[in-house]
């Protein structure tokens, strides 16, 4: 084989490889960023709501009779 085939061959090999490292690794970033974000999806009534913010809460105690 000549040399300028296998110089060739290692330079592909080394692009091929780079690529494949670059796909991965952003790939992984994405699933991280994904795994950031909240699984439950916030309901459309709520969206205006800030964190900190009152509100209004109606709860009904229930007797307990004892016998």
């Amino acid at each position: 084989m000549n040399d300028t085939f296998v110089f060739i061959y290692f330079f592909l090999f080394a692009i091929i490889l780079g690529a494949s490292f670059a796909f991965m690794w952003k790939s992984m970033d994405l699933l991280f960023k994904e795994s950031d974000k909240p699984l439950q999806k916030i309901h459309p009534e709520m969206k205006d709501v800030r964190s900190g913010d009152e509100l209004l809460v109606f709860r009904i105690k229930e007797d307990v009779e004892e016998d």
